[in-house]
């Protein structure tokens, strides 16, 4: 084989995927059609629990290096409904602020520096498998290229082509609804002091956010002082070449048809034109081949996609990586579609409601006055806020009794702790990116089962919370920052030791003396 595992696409789920199985040993080759890293600043941030991976990667740090915001975010949206998070005693939605270059250029930084290679100018045109591999013919500048790998990830965006290649199904429905964004400059003189409104002459003031007519509606926000993004979004409007390149000229008219007036704007940065979708691809997984991100998923309302994308790569990096290094138990793979799938659907039904919140006409109006209403409610901010950042996934949740741990399949709390070394806390022990038997009971009966045969591939922490009452005296946490067990210690001995041979065992295969 040349690599263990081909992933096509070096956006953030593509990058994310390669420091993943870098991370755990595996020889990553990602292929990525663009000759140089990408300038366009097609993201600001990202929202929601992969900020909290970062951090359980040691990674936040130096991301959030310049930031002008990271840490639970103060306000946010909920489709067109505003949220004011700062109001909240417990704000569950986390938020950093960086550009999407800078993004993907610390990732594939911390990628390489693992063993991963990314090689830039090669476009895809053909996948196959086998029951031995997958092989791919790329497009270079100097001809065509052969590659072969035990495994291949389509990270390749909305048309992936490893996903058509393979014939995985992304139904779904697209809008009639034209967006089209600019990062542009505005003038000086028509900005609000204090508010950051603007006052167009002879025309609306237009506020941060959303904003609009019968005609349509103009999104305003500004992250880069003396730049500010501008959204024109109107119905049936496609140009006649939908391929054609974007210009300001087009985002002029657009703004010019929703507002009645026009915006003067120059110097644009980036420019864009989107039609939005809902789908979900019908498989994650067709053999040796997954799709991750936008090649998985589509949302019609903003915010949820890199998070929902780099989640699916977290998810995914570990399995396969067991998998290549021989210890993954029967079964493993297939589960990566099936948790990430029902995580896909639960972001679709939210951005769904969100996407109707956003839509032009009455009935919405009304609709967004109501939820802006519901949503002044502490409990009913709290729960959206919740479900933006993901805290209502929970792995496995189908197949759970009521007798289950509230914390199995959920995400591992970060936890102040002190061991023997001295002070650390749970998002410090999952940088490593491997298993970790947390134990919080001083028994030592956990220790005693990992050392019988999972000790190459589980860290055993024998630590004290310090937290009075800790939601658990005993986690077995993944490598992803979800709990595959958990269990009290007045649960009786054999019991404990039991069940966590059998947890140990389904996510992390037999133990050595049986391999």
């Amino acid at each position: 084989m040349t690599s263990d595992v081909v992933v096509v696409g070096g956006g953030p789920t593509g990058l994310t995927l390669a420091y993943e199985l870098a991370l755990a040993g595996a020889h990553p080759i990602v292929l990525e059609q663009q000759a140089e890293p990408r300038t366009e600043p097609k993201a600001n941030g990202l929202v929601g629990r992969i900020v909290q991976l970062l951090d359980y990667r040691g990674l936040l740090d130096r991301f959030a290096e310049g930031s002008r915001h990271v840490g639970p975010a103060p306000s946010f949206y909920f489709g067109a409904v505003p949220l004011n998070l700062s109001a909240l005693e417990r704000n569950p939605l986390h938020l950093l602020v960086v550009p999407q270059p800078r993004l993907e250029d610390l990732l594939a930084r911390s990628a390489v520096a693992l063993g991963a290679e990314i090689r830039r100018g090669q476009r895809v045109v053909a996948l196959s498998q086998d029951d031995t591999g997958v092989t791919l013919e790329t497009q270079v500048a100097g001809g065509n290229e052969t590659l072969r790998a035990a495994y291949a990830v389509g990270c390749d965006g909305a048309h992936s082509t490893v996903r058509k290649q393979v014939g995985i199904g992304f139904p779904g429905t697209t809008s009639s609804l034209v967006t089209r964004i600019g990062h542009v400059s505005l003038p000086a003189a028509l900005v609000v002091p204090g508010t950051g409104e603007l006052e167009l002459p002879g025309g609306p003031r237009l506020r941060l956010g959303w904003n609009y007519t019968e005609r349509g509606k103009i999104g305003l926000m500004s992250f880069k002082p003396g730049v500010h993004v501008v959204t024109a979004a109107e119905d049936d409007r496609a140009p006649t070449d939908a391929n054609a390149p974007m210009t300001l000229g087009e985002l002029r008219s657009s703004v010019h048809r929703i507002l009645g007036t026009d915006l003067p704007m120059s110097d644009p940065l980036w420019l864009s034109r989107t039609v939005a979708s809902s789908r979900l691809a019908d498989r994650y997984r067709e053999g040796r081949v997954m799709v991750a991100g936008d090649a998985a998923h589509l949302f019609p309302a903003g915010g949820s996609a890199l998070n929902t994308g780099m989640l699916d790569a977290v998810n995914l990096g570990w399995k396969l990586a067991a998998l290549l290094n021989g210890t993954a138990p029967a079964g493993l793979l297939d589960s990566y579609h099936d948790e990430r799938h029902a995580v896909g659907e639960q972001v679709l039904a939210h951005t769904r409601a969100q996407a109707a919140l956003m839509a032009i006409g009455e009935e919405s109006a009304v609709l967004r006055d109501f939820f802006g209403e519901v949503l002044g409610l502490p409990q009913a901010l709290e729960h959206v806020a919740g479900r933006l950042h993901g805290e209502d996934v929970r792995y496995g949740a189908d197949a759970l009794d009521d007798n289950a741990h509230p914390l199995l399949g959920r995400w591992a709390p970060d936890l102040a702790l002190r061991t023997a070394q001295g002070p650390t806390r749970v998002a410090e022990l999952l940088r490593a990116g491997r298993p970790v038997l947390l134990d919080l009971s001083g028994d030592g009966a956990p220790h005693d089962v990992v050392a019988d045969g999972w000790k190459d591939r589980v860290d055993v922490v024998a630590a004290r919370s310090e937290q009075p009452a800790p939601p658990a005296d005993v986690l077995l946490i993944r490598p992803d920052g979800h709990v595959a067990w958990a269990a009290s210690r007045h649960d009786p001995r054999e019991e404990l030791r039991q069940g966590l041979r059998s947890a140990l065992t389904t996510w992390f295969g037999a133990p050595a003396r049986a391999l």
